[in-house]
């Protein structure tokens, strides 16, 4: 195999931050900055929305639904126009939407106001996906592919970190309070990530094409399919969960639980990427892919059906543990397929299935979350019987994606699909 030169932005030749270390806390504070505040920081506030603000469960459903179209919009944006996953500016805005979305929930009690509000979150939230994940693999390509996981941990730790604000501004204060607390949060992590270099140039290819996708390649349409519905119906169970967890938690149990539970989430999904990936190399993705689907099946029940301190915690080691794992597998397996386009058209559904968790559940919540959470939890049943059928005759030597393959600018996950074939 032909030596591959070390790019520069790869060496570590200034200190921490140059180094490929220092490069994973960057990418980490935003992603933290970007999803675990900016997107997830709404679940535990959600029941202080409820009992201080006047929230109805509806109202709560549609808020979280805004924050979904907007993500499913910034994405969008980020394939359109592929030059923006390579701007520090768009990067940097990007960070101040976000920061000032969060502040500014508290200064309004209109509905509308919040919808537009979280509808920005998400637009913001997804560029700085983009721009940090384009970064993070392009400057790591040369190092251990276990780096760029530990960094998406980031968006763990930022579900813990806003999780235990939440948890213990809740007892001395209230959600106007615990909002500007967590733009407070944003823009710390924001100042970690301010300097981070994004992507600096499209990556070229040394080889053709159809060396990777060509005729030649074996046709796998029917696995692709498969795949596609399992992990879009993840992405109606999981968002439901995502959503309301703690609400529905609260309900059955002292207050802090809800919010001790989410913190837990997040630092069980701190190291899970980097968990799941190790056991890639042991097992295969349909394998793994039908566990992580059934764990976080059970972990979504287990307060609907159960209740108590115990189900609760249980539920949040496994929910927390499994949602980032799932979407780790289900994108490596799509890359493993070669089937054209496999991430962006993934990434499409299980957007799709966010935006209509919450609607299709909305109707469920007048008598509280179990049935909601019942429901999440048979989609990702289903989704987890997908995966059992998908292991049915699934092409598991196929050739390994090669290095050499430029990563598509409009998915930059697809590249952690294809780290993972890497030996």
């Amino acid at each position: 195999m032909r030596a591959v030169p070390l790019r520069p932005s790869s060496v570590p030749s200034g200190g921490f931050l140059r180094s490929p270390w220092g490069h994973v806390v960057q990418a980490a504070a935003a992603l933290a900055a970007g999803m675990g505040v900016g997107r997830f920081v709404y679940t535990p506030i959600l029941p202080l929305m409820h009992a201080q603000a006047g929230l109805s469960a509806g109202a709560g459903a549609n808020l979280a639904t805004a924050n979904y179209v907007g993500y499913l919009i910034g994405a969008l944006t980020g394939i359109l126009v592929p030059a923006l996953v390579r701007s520090p500016t768009v990067l940097r805005g990007s960070l101040i939407v976000l920061t000032g979305s969060l502040a500014a929930m508290p200064a309004t009690h209109d509905t509308a106001v919040w919808l537009v509000l979280r509808l920005l979150a998400g637009a913001a939230s997804a560029l700085i996906f983009v721009v940090a994940v384009s970064s993070l693999l392009s400057h790591l390509r040369e190092h251990p592919a276990h780096l760029p996981g530990w960094a998406f941990g980031g968006v763990g730790a930022g579900i813990a970190l806003s999780g235990l604000l939440v948890l213990v501004l809740r007892s001395v204060a209230d959600w106007e309070a615990a909002w500007w607390a967590s733009a407070v949060l944003a823009a710390v992590l924001a100042a970690v990530s301010w300097n981070l270099r994004p992507e600096t140039a499209p990556a070229t290819t040394r080889e053709s094409p159809t060396a990777v996708a060509g005729p030649s390649s074996p046709r796998t349409h029917r696995w692709f399919s498969i795949l596609f519905a399992s992990y879009t119906l993840e992405g109606i169970g999981y968002i439901v969960a995502g959503t309301f967890l703690v609400a529905a938690i609260g309900q059955g149990s002292p207050g802090w639980i809800g919010s001790g539970a989410w913190v837990l989430v997040g630092v069980a999904a701190v190291p899970s990427s980097a968990l799941w990936a190790w056991l890639g190399r042991r097992w295969s993705r349909p394998d793994l892919l039908l566990a992580a689907l059934f764990l976080q099946a059970v972990g979504i029940a287990l307060p609907a059906l159960v209740g108590g301190v115990a189900a609760a915690l249980v539920s949040a080691v496994l929910f927390g543990a499994t949602f980032i794992g799932v979407s780790t597998i289900a994108l490596a397996a799509g890359a493993h397929l070669r089937f054209p386009r496999s991430v962006a058209l993934l990434t499409a559904g299980y957007s799709v299935g966010q935006i209509l968790g919450p609607l299709l559940v909305a109707p469920l919540l007048h008598d509280g979350y179990r049935q909601a959470l019942i429901l999440a939890a048979l989609m990702v049943l289903a989704a987890a019987a997908a995966a059992a059928v998908l292991r049915i005759g699934f092409p598991h030597h196929m050739a390994a994606v090669r290095r050499a393959v430029p990563v598509p600018r409009s998915a930059p996950a697809e590249t952690v699909a294809m780290r993972a074939d890497r030996p």
